[in-house]
């Protein structure tokens, strides 16, 4: 850890280098005819209601036979159905009846345009997977089309999941966000900042002009978040990692990244400086609460009180870390601290998809496992993690995240009678029920901002054939057909 400030701030633009080797289309019209006035629309007020609600409020409160009433985008009333609908007696339904109504999931870290890189290469260590497979890729292949549909078919497959909220690093940002916007979703979007040429930005000089404008053309939307996103300490020097940091405050958003996501991140990191990943960007002045950092696989205990002092949100991304086999993030630990867990897929090229109820279910396992302890990270806080806990973590908390009063009207019906949800009584035990039973092929309604998004399982806002069709296109184009 002997390291000067002057030798830490002047390391070299290349220290952790990596080698590296528009068509603009609007969302269309599902094919399926939509029922009147709800699906796809916008509405100024509708009841859903005759659901058990999963509020997760602070006080967790489980309603059965509950409603919630819906008014300009947002939650006007959370109860019994019999008193909402009683206080709205004119208002529009939507029938819940038998099923869970619950807040919509946040999935806290992915990069959706690589949903068109699923399984491109598996079965790799995280460096030789970069290195040799992705970035190269990427260079080849990845343009602002590209994005376009990948994110089409990234959000295809998170709406259909019960995902209203992603997080996304990637490159031509303004596209992802035009895409969530079309097709009705939340995002909180960073444009990826390395030191080597990108597919949209080949300096860093472009990159950050371009991020600056980003950031201003989305400032101020309801649903589209910008922020700032330097990938990680080994793609980003030190000197340009301080200047993203002093960007993300000066415009006043979200800073992503990757962080403490391996051993030969750790080991690239120490060699350079003497210090881990957590304790440079401490040293640095970087860790605050603007910083959502992704997988944290390897914290010390002091560094986890160092997160949890200085609000640092995580991503915990299970499945993605146990696939590259870099180890099991201590998120009971990080908890018990005190810092904000959320939950996400990684991109699907790593995963390889984006359900997020798979991800929940492998992590009360995994931690149980790693634990030798059964009752450690219990299926209500797994949920959490997907839900209020995701929002923490995002500082959105007082906007998403549970079914409160006020807050943004976000949320999800899932239904509960399919065999594999048989014959337990979701009532009963609804956080065991959708952990443990539930599959993102449940899910039959999703709401966002109060507009229907999903109905009945049919997504509203994509034409599923043109976009599989078009992936369909990419299939061949990466396998060199």
């Amino acid at each position: 850890m002997a390291v000067t400030r002057d030798l830490a701030r002047g390391c070299a633009r290349s220290l952790f280098l990596f080698p590296v080797v528009a068509l603009v289309l609007a969302c269309q019209a599902p094919t399926a005819e939509a029922p009147p006035d709800l699906a796809g629309a916008d509405v100024t007020g509708f009841v859903v209601t005759g659901g058990t609600i999963v509020t997760f409020d602070s006080d967790g409160r489980v309603i059965e036979d509950g409603a919630v009433a819906i008014e300009d985008g947002r939650i006007a009333a959370v109860g019994p159905a019999a008193e909402i609908e009683g206080a709205y007696p004119e208002a529009r339904r939507i029938d819940a009846a038998g099923g869970l109504i619950l807040p919509g999931l946040i999935n806290a870290h992915t990069h959706a345009p690589m949903v068109l890189f699923r399984g491109l290469a598996d079965d790799l260590e995280l460096m030789e997977w970069l290195e040799e497979v992705v970035f190269p890729a990427e260079g080849e292949h990845v343009d602002e089309e590209l994005v376009r549909w990948g994110t089409r078919l990234a959000c295809l497959e998170m709406l259909r999941g019960g995902i209203t909220t992603f997080v996304d690093m990637y490159y031509f940002d303004d596209t992802i966000a035009e895409e969530a916007e079309r097709c009705g979703m939340r995002a909180v979007v960073g444009e990826t900042l390395v030191d080597f040429p990108a597919p949209d930005n080949k300096s860093w000089e472009e990159a950050i002009d371009y991020t600056r404008s980003f950031v201003e053309r989305w400032r101020g939307h309801p649903r589209i978040t910008p922020a700032v996103a330097p990938h990680s300490l080994y793609t980003v020097s030190t000197e340009h990692w301080i200047e993203a940091h002093q960007l993300a405050e000066e415009l006043d958003v979200p800073l992503l990244t990757h962080l403490a996501e391996g051993l030969a991140e750790i080991d690239r990191v120490l060699e350079a400086t003497g210090m881990t990943s957590i304790e440079y960007l401490e040293y640095l002045g970087l860790l605050d609460d603007r910083l959502l950092a992704a997988h944290v696989i390897l914290p010390t205990p002091n560094e986890i009180d160092l997160l949890a002092k200085r609000g640092v949100g995580v991503a915990h991304c299970p499945q993605s870390n146990m696939k590259i086999a870099a180890g099991v993030a201590p998120v009971p630990a990080m908890i018990e601290a005190g810092v904000a867990v959320g939950i996400g897929t990684d991109g699907a090229g790593s995963n390889n998809d984006l359900n997020l109820w798979e991800e929940v279910d492998t992590a009360a396992k995994l931690h149980k496992l790693e634990s030798g302890d059964p009752t450690v990270l219990p299926a209500q806080k797994a949920l959490g993690m997907a839900t209020i806990e995701g929002a923490r973590a995002l500082n959105m908390q007082d906007e998403i995240g549970s079914l409160e009063v006020g807050k943004r009207a976000d949320l999800i019906v899932v239904a509960t009678d399919g065999l594999h949800q048989q014959p337990q009584d979701p009532a009963a035990k609804p956080y065991s029920f959708l952990v443990y039973s539930t599959k993102a092929s449940d899910v039959r309604t999703v709401i966002v901002e109060g507009r229907v998004v999903v109905d009945n399982g049919q997504v509203l806002t994509l034409d599923a054939a043109e976009v599989l069709e078009k992936a369909a296109h990419y299939r061949a184009v990466l396998n060199g057909q």
